[in-house]
Parts: structure tokens; sequence; C-alpha cells
């Protein structure tokens, strides 16, 4: 597009945009009819010259690598001077604000930091994944996430900063691929706000400060959105290729969470690449291919292994990552039909334990009714209401939404005003990549019905911010036209007054906040709505009133207009984002531990881990706190104990901790009594014993240091200094003595990985030293017959993998004598039995 005297370039700075008329288009362009002086406006979404290309080759790499810090630092050719500082600055700041306090949280998940303990003492335990260097059980995803994490252990030492510190540098990789992926089509403007949107959005806040696989798969499909764009702009096979190993590794990650956008992204590229049809078909053909390689080797690995040569797969109940990966981890999370989960879907009773967190009523029905969720009439089973409000609804708004009612609005903009493009247009296809990844994972987090956590949003974050900051900047862009300065400013009013709903979910938590965002946000959304217009009347010399205004007048009144229009989309920024902002801020502040957790403060009337409404240990009533649940006692006894102890970390100024600053909340203990544990340096967890809520489901063991050093004694004459029940009480006590720990039933206590027979033998071999009692759960455990164990052993068929673990406790218990070191029970193994 050829620019006028008036028209601002491309990447002009947004406040000084402020004092030039909309961009025209050229007299020649201009439609017929059109009146003389007034030339037809641009389109809404004009195409930019891409980046040039460098030299390519390994001819060039020596160059390229020697005038790489020049080229970081200076960024595009074409862009203003201030838009790569600007954009560092982002980088930097985000670091500092995921890196805040990190070893706050302990061991954050202890399930997946024990693994990632494993890995850096056993190269098996890293290959496979495995929750123990004896590499008995793996956990229950594939092991990329765990890499990045044993390899810092590996060459740091393990802490809990050593464990979450690559997860807080996904968040500041993430941001930068967005930013490029972006600013590939739009303006440094659309970059910056899409990275700033995302570093402040809650959900995410919390995942890049946490060691569940989310933050590398959010990385690795941020990447794979990057080469789809760049292989859309010139049909690059190479970049297609890109596109399915980032898709593949992000399987490895997530299993099949990563192939949610995989249809748009199909769909995408077979409609819109700039090549004739069958050449886009070979495309996607070698794409495929390259993603089912990226993804599909380990698993071929794991399959074609012997079972008696590497560990149990966790999460399965036969042994196998492929059933994992359609059941348990796949179909299963659509339909409820969860083998071996804790209930998903109200499909059936839960078993006794599990019903004062997860809410069963009479008879197995979800508390509430046989709607599920707490809520009669809607699906959702035990996972929380189903439907296409449920990421608006109770506490998930908090952790994305607060800009997705705008990016909602600004896709179906930019599809609207890209309607009469050419099929290959740039700007069309990024709508389309950026929207198709929100739908289809916003449709299949709204209405699955099987195992769903608030934080699994964090995959919809991306996203959120790619079509908030593409939208805004075309809508910035044309602000002197009055529809669009109307949809611009409908879109912060929008902005505003859900982030008002929103804030008063959380009455107690910042009150100021909320009346200021509403206030901000509506009146520069009447500012813009104003000014803009007015100024582009005054610049074209049409009269503002009835009668004609001086000259320099006319001149002085455009500046004011045009300064006033910057004012109000800073203002109108800050509004749109201060909601977030104190949510991302709040979490920042505020430790988090255990299997289930939230962003932000607590929510009045939300939903507990998962969505689940909670009732207490008593049968009371149970409230949420940052994914923790506070039971009111009902007998006065004493507290449950608290599964985060002192010395929180360094909070945000003005952002308080919840919990008194103690930590994240509290869990109700599952032997029903008993002082709370608290966490030590560097994560581990210190005095008090026994299991943690729901015999260590959501937060694991609290270990005394009397039990770590009872562990610790002789261990390496054994391959397990300890076996027990479930993964989270096992990581536990691996994480607080540093030897292995056997984790029978994988993480719900269900997975058959071990028979009565074959734990005996392994007694007999001593292989194990102490069995560390505390209950076996069970949660699912449906019947499994035959079912592999890690000795090539089965169990008796048709027996239940609950019974399996349960037997092995049971005839333990039987047979050893029972001492009691830090609240813990201990049986030595290595005695011999009694009759």
């Amino acid at each position: 597009m050829t620019t006028t005297s008036l028209t601002p370039p491309a990447g002009e700075p947004w406040p000084e945009a402020g004092d030039f008329p909309p961009p025209l288009l050229p007299p020649a362009s201009a439609p017929e009819g059109t009146a003389p002086g007034r030339p037809a406006h641009p389109p809404l979404f004009p195409e930019f010259p891409l980046p040039p290309a460098g030299p390519k080759g390994p001819a060039s790499w020596t160059g390229r690598l020697r005038t790489l810090p020049a080229r970081t630092w200076r960024g595009r050719p074409d862009d203003p001077r201030w838009v790569r500082p600007s954009l560092l600055a982002l980088l930097a700041a985000t670091a500092v604000l995921y890196l805040w306090g990190l070893s706050a949280s302990g061991w954050a998940n202890s399930f997946y930091s024990a693994a990632a303990q494993a890995g850096s003492r056993s190269w098996k335990a890293f290959f496979y994944g495995s929750s123990d260097a004896g590499n008995f059980i793996t956990v229950d995803k594939p092991p990329l996430a765990l890499w990045p994490m044993a390899l810092s252990a590996r060459l740091f030492g393990l802490s809990s900063w050593s464990v979450l510190a690559p997860q807080a540098l996904m968040a500041v990789g993430t941001v930068a691929t967005l930013y490029a992926t972006v600013r590939r089509r739009f303006s440094p403007l659309a970059g910056l706000l899409a990275g700033l949107a995302f570093a402040l959005t809650p959900v995410a806040a919390l995942m890049f400060r946490f060691n569940t696989p989310d933050a590398l798969l959010v990385l690795l499909l941020t990447l794979a959105a990057y080469g789809l764009v760049r292989a859309i702009e010139a049909a690059g096979t190479r970049w297609l290729v890109f596109t399915g190993v980032m898709l593949g590794l992000a399987f490895l990650t997530k299993t099949l969470q990563a192939f949610l956008v995989l249809p748009a992204f199909v769909l995408v590229y077979l409609v819109v690449a700039p090549t004739g049809l069958w050449r886009r078909v070979r495309q996607l053909l070698a794409g495929g291919l390259a993603m089912v390689v990226a993804g599909g080797w380990w698993v071929a690995v794991v399959e074609l292994v012997p079972a008696s040569a590497r560990p149990y797969i966790g999460g399965s109940q036969d042994n196998s990552f492929l059933s994992l990966t359609f059941g348990y981890n796949g179909l299963g999370r659509l339909n409820g039909d969860e083998t071996g989960s804790v209930g998903g879907g109200g499909r059936n009773r839960l078993p006794a334990g599990a019903e004062a967190v997860f809410g069963n009523g009479p008879g197995g029905v979800p508390a509430g009714g046989p709607g599920g969720g707490g809520m009669p009439g809607r699906g959702g089973g035990g996972w929380g209401e189903t439907g296409i409000t449920r990421l608006f609804d109770g506490d998930i708004g908090g952790q994305i939404a607060w800009l997705l009612p705008a990016a909602l609005i600004l896709l179906v903009l930019g599809l609207w005003a890209t309607r009469r493009h050419a099929r290959t247009d740039t700007a069309r296809a990024a709508f389309l990549v950026w929207g198709g990844w929100l739908l289809c994972t916003a449709l299949t987090f709204s209405f699955m019905s099987g195992i769903f956590h608030q934080y699994y949003t964090v995959a919809l974050a991306p996203a959120v911010a790619a079509l908030v900051g593409m939208g805004v900047d075309g809508l910035w862009r044309a602000r002197h036209r009055l529809p669009y300065a109307a949809v611009l400013a409908a879109v912060l009013a929008v902005t505003a007054v859900w982030a008002y709903v929103l804030l008063g979910r959380s009455s107690g938590f910042q009150p100021w906040l909320r009346p200021t965002v509403l206030a901000g946000g509506l009146l520069a959304a009447v500012a813009l709505l104003v000014a803009g217009p007015l100024g582009a009347r005054l610049a074209a010399g049409a009269p503002a009133t009835g009668a004609e205004a001086p000259a320099d007048g006319r001149a002085g009144a455009r500046r004011i207009a045009g300064r006033v229009t910057a004012v109000a989309g800073l203002v109108g920024a800050a509004a749109a984002l201060g909601g977030p902002a104190a949510y991302a801020l709040e979490t920042v502040g505020t430790p988090h531990q255990g299997s289930i957790v939230l962003a932000g403060p607590s929510v009045a009337g939300g939903f507990g881990p998962g969505g689940m409404r909670g009732r207490g240990a008593g049968g009371g009533p149970a409230l949420w706190l940052n994914g923790r649940m506070v039971t009111p006692q009902q007998d006065g006894g004493q507290d449950s104990g608290q599964d985060s102890g002192q010395g929180g970390g360094q909070g945000v100024p003005g952002f308080p901790q919840q919990d008194g600053g103690r930590g994240t909340g509290r869990v109700p203990n599952g032997n029903g009594g008993g002082q709370g544990g608290q966490v030590g340096p560097g994560g581990q967890v210190g005095q008090g014993g026994g299991p943690g809520g729901m015999n260590g489901l959501l937060n694991g063991t609290r270990v005394s240091d009397e039990a770590a050093a009872l562990l610790k004694q002789d261990a390496d004459q054994y391959r397990w200094a300890a076996a027990t029940s479930g993964s989270q009480n096992a990581a536990s006590y691996q994480l607080a003595s540093g030897v292995p720990v056997m984790a029978l039933g994988g993480f719900n206590s269900s997975d058959p990985s071990l028979s009565l027979e074959g734990f005996q033998q392994y007694v007999r071999d001593g292989k194990v030293h102490w069995f560390i009692g505390g209950g076996s759960r069970g949660f699912g455990g449906g019947e499994t017959a035959g079912a592999n164990t890690v000795n090539g052993a089965n169990g008796p068929g048709g027996e239940s993998s609950q019974s399996q673990t349960a037997r092995i406790e049971a005839w333990v218990e039987a047979h050893y004598t029972a001492r009691t070191v830090g609240g813990s029970t201990f049986y030595d193994l290595t005695q011999p039995p009694t009759s």
C-alpha cells in the first residue's frame, strides 16, 4: 500500500500515531463513484511486507552467528528503534515475574518432582519417565516434560529451584515465540500486546511456575503455530515439517491433548496455502509423517521392549502405553469412562475417602443431583458442569476468561474484515490459525466429561492473547473511522464489565480494583469513540460543527484529539489487563503445592479441584483456597494439618498471600488428625507423619526427619529402600530421603502394577527394605483379569487392582511387626515373617 504524507509508517509508535489521520488509498485505487478528494479507505488489515530473507545453507552459518547479537538487539530493519528494546524489556520482565520466589512452592507437584529426581540419577528412569530410580513404575504421561527438569537437576543439583526454573524459562520462550508469530503479519504493537496479555494471564503465571507437563505443551504448540504461519506464507514444506515435529513432541509431552489443534491446523493449510491443491496434500502428508516420527519413536521403543525389561506404564490397566494414550488419557477424558481414575463422569460411586473431596451423594450420585458437578440439569459428573459457559463459570473464569470475550469478538471481526480478501491472504490465515486453536480447544474443554482441572485452560492462553493483539492492532489503526472506533470501544467496554464481574467473585481481594477497572474501561471507551473520529474529521478538513473553524484552531483541536485518543488507549489497556495482572501477581506471591492448583484468590461459591464441590471430612461443607480444601471442624477437633508451612517465600507488595502467608491453604488429613508438616528448605517436607489429603492423593505425605534418616540406612544395598501405596506418598518419602521408593498401584493406587506373589518374590530376593503403611486407596480400579506385573507374573484372574494393593498391605501387616517412626508406620521386610 502506498502511503500519503499524512499516513504514519506501519510500525509507528502507539502514542505518536494519534496525531495522524486515517491512512488513505491513493486516488487511482479508489472505486468508481468516490467523491473527489475523499478517496476510499484501505482494508482493516492491509498487507505488510514480510521481513527480508537472509542467506541460507551451511555456508551462511558463520556469518549469521557473528551477526546474531546485533540482529537480536536491532530486530527487523523496518522496525522503529523502540520496538526491540521494548520486546527485550517484556522478556526480561516475564523472566523476573515467573522466577520471583520460585522456591517457595517447594516440590510443587511431588509426583513429577520425584520423577525428575529419579531421572537425574538413572538414565533408564530418565528415558522411561520412571517415578523412582529403581524403575518400578512410570508417571502417567510421556516423559518429555520431565527431561528438562531432570537435566537441570543433574547440572545444578536437586532442589526446588532446579526443578521449577526450566518451566519459568519456558514462559519467556513462549512470549518470544508468540511475539514472533504475530509480528510476522501484524505491527510490533500487535506482537507486544499479545506477549503482554499472555504473560499476565493468571493460569499462565501458575503453570509456568509449576512442574506439570502443561508448560512445555503450551510452548511446543506455540512453536507449531509459528511454523504453520511461516509455512502458509510461501507454501514452505520445511516449515510444515517443523510444525509436525513440534506437534509430535507435544504428543510426547501430554499425549492426545496436543492434537486438539490439529484439525484446525490441517484445514487452514489445506485451504489457504499459496500453491496447488495436490501439492498442499503432499506437504500435509510430509508434515504428518514428521509428526508421527517425532511423537512415535519413543512409543515404539516402549511397546517393543519386553515388560520385564522396563518399568510398568503408570496409569494403565494392562501395562501398555497405547491403552493409556487412548483410554485413561484419551477417550476417557472425553466421555468420563476412565478405568483406574478417581471417578470421572459420575459413572461410578467414588470409594470411601474420596467422597469427602469429590462430593458423591447417596447411591453414588454426585452431590447436587444426577446432573453432576453439584448442580442438577447439566452434565459433567464429578468434574463440574459441562456446557458452552463452562470456561466462564465459577473459579475457571478467573484462570483464563478475562480476555476471552474480547478474543471471540475480535476473531469474528478479523474474519469479517478479510471476507473479500484473496484465498491466500495471510491476515485471514492468521485469524484462522489462532481462532481454530481457540475454538477446538475451548469446545473440547467445555464438553469433556472426564477428568478436567481448571489449570488445563492454560492451553488457551496463546490463542486468546494472539487474537487480542491482532484484532486491537487493526482497530487501533482504523480508530479514526467511526464504525471501527465503535467496535474498539465496545470491545473495551465488554472487557471492563466482564472484569468487574470476575473480580466480584473474589470480593475480599483488592476491593479498590473492581470499581477502578470498570470506571477506567468505560471512560476510555467513550473517549475512543469520540476523540478518534473527531480527529479524523478535523484532519480531513471537514467542519467539526455547523461553522467552519479556523485552520489553526482545527490543527490544534486535531492534536488535542490525537493525544486524548492515545491516553484513552493506554488507560483502556490498563483497565483491560488490570484484573488478570492482579490475579497473576497474587498467584506469583502465593506458594502452590499438590496435584490440583488454582491461580488467583479464592472464589466465593467456586468449585474445588477439577470443578468439584467439596464436602468436609466430617460431612460439613468445604471451601477451596488455591486448590486446597478448608474443612470446618464439626467435632471441635484439631486441624487436619497444613500442606505447606511457614516461610512461603517473598510475596508481591500489596498482594497478601492466602492462608495468612503460610502457604496455599490446608488439606484434610487422611487419618483424621495429626499435626501438619512444615515445608523445609529445598521443598523437603519436615515434621509430622501420615499421609496427606485423601491418603496422599492431593499432596502426598508429611515425612519426618527421623523417617527420612531411617530410609537412608543401608539404602544402597536394596533396589528400593521402601514400598508404599500410591505415587504421591512414595514421592514424598523419596524426595525427603533421596532414595528410591516403590509406588504400589501408581498415582491412584489403582494400577495392577504388581501382584502379591510378585511382591513376595521381591521381598525374598532382598530388593525392598521397608514397607510404609498408610492405607491403600485403590481409587477406580476396575476389574482387571491377568494384569501384567513388573516381574512378568500375573495377578489372579478377575481380581481388581484395588485388591492387589490392599492384599499386599494386608499381608505385610499380618506377617511383619510395625514400628512408628516420626508418625509413619514402618515394617522391616528384611526380618523373618511371622507365621
